[in-house]
């Protein structure tokens, strides 16, 4: 199919018109019924803690559905105005206790660089077969644990409880070693020539550092304050299970609509953007209850191909363009643990591979050389 496909072909552009009442509307059934449980679930520890589960996994699942939504807007696709998107998705960063801004930046990049392996390599850093094969032993474990589906959780928990505000600790602890290192330099140098010379690893822009500190401020705050309504003990026990399932659950379909058998894995050299858009996402098969927590974005190709398409339009942007995508690959639920076993990027023949078959590969080699 190289280059037999081009972007124009695909009907897009009806579908990448918001529509306001749709995005209001959603906003309004996913946070109201999020809300709702909260004082469900603190009512229901009154009466008895075995009550709880069930109105957990409803808010893990209205959760996940708030953090989708706050992905379309960063791609300023959900409402029409840029200026209601970056509002209503620093709210919803507030909701998921992440800063909307700075991570819509950093997921742009991932489309711009959408199967170039090159630039871009997931959530995971994965490495390739030769990063791999240098490893020590004991480090190539380590590796493969830091990899494992269950170690979601943990990663889903430092994602979003720790990870935010480790950042904005991190960057401010800079720009004080910073400043004092230039005034060692300079005793009269300004503050605002101290500022523009930092450069910071935890944010980019002066826009995304105002982005992080805002959200941590009103994240911290609503900790406090919700610790003191609901008790410390209810609050942080439900939390922090609800935002690592939640997170957990995220990362697993990102991963897998990205990772998977025949995978466009691409070398910067001879890259194609459409090819990694249809080639190097999935649609990912997801029952229908599944698809409105999670906004459809099991609809991933469509979504590479177009950003700006909001959630509630990719559907039937795939079903326009379905005769296109003969060679975008389907998974299902049950093709997810076969997924978490490519965790490693063979550059050699621009493709993803798991460490056993590496393995098989490497004792092949020293038979046929013995």
């Amino acid at each position: 199919m190289k280059n037999a496909i081009k972007k124009s072909d695909f009907i897009l552009a009806p579908y990448m018109k918001s529509n306001n009442f749709k995005a209001t509307y959603q906003i309004l059934n996913t946070v109201i019924p999020y809300i709702f449980l909260w004082f469900l679930a603190f009512k229901a520890a009154a009466i008895s803690v075995w009550l709880l589960p069930p109105i957990m996994v409803l808010m893990t699942l209205f959760s996940g559905r708030c953090f989708s939504l706050m992905h379309d807007c960063g791609h300023y696709s959900l409402f029409s105005s840029k200026k209601v998107n970056r509002i209503v998705g620093f709210m919803l960063g507030i909701v998921n206790a992440i800063p909307q801004y700075p991570w819509s930046r950093g997921h742009a990049y991932h489309h711009k660089n959408n199967g170039n392996w090159d630039m871009y390599r997931g959530p995971s850093a994965l490495i390739s077969t030769e990063q791999f094969a240098a490893l020590s032993t004991s480090r190539q474990k380590m590796y493969q644990l830091l990899r494992h589906p269950l170690m979601l959780f943990p990663g889903g928990f430092f994602y979003l409880i720790i990870k935010p505000r480790l950042a904005l600790a991190l960057g401010i602890a800079g720009f004080v070693r910073h400043t004092f290192a230039c005034l060692k330099q300079d005793s009269g140098m300004n503050l605002s020539a101290i500022i523009a010379s930092y450069k910071s690893k935890n944010w980019y822009t002066t826009a995304e550092f105002w982005d992080l500190l805002f959200n941590n401020i009103c994240v911290v705050g609503s900790w406090v304050c919700l610790s003191n309504l609901l008790g410390f003990g209810f609050f942080w026990s439900v939390y922090s299970i609800v935002m690592t399932c939640s997170a957990a659950i995220f990362i697993c379909i990102f991963f897998v609509q990205h990772n998977f058998e025949g995978s466009y894995a691409h070398k910067a050299e001879g890259w194609d953007y459409l090819l990694g858009a249809i080639e190097g996402s999935s649609y990912l098969k997801l029952p229908t209850i599944l698809n409105w927590f999670s906004a459809d974005i099991a609809y991933h190709n469509i979504h590479h191909l177009s950003e700006r398409i909001p959630n509630y339009n990719l559907r039937a942007c795939h079903n326009a363009n379905i005769h296109l995508l003969a060679n975008s690959k389907t998974l299902t639920i049950r093709d997810i643990p076969d997924c978490f076993n490519l965790i490693l990027w063979n550059s050699a023949s621009d493709s993803l591979q798991s460490i056993e078959s590496l393995q098989k590969q490497e004792l092949q080699l020293i038979n046929l050389a013995s």
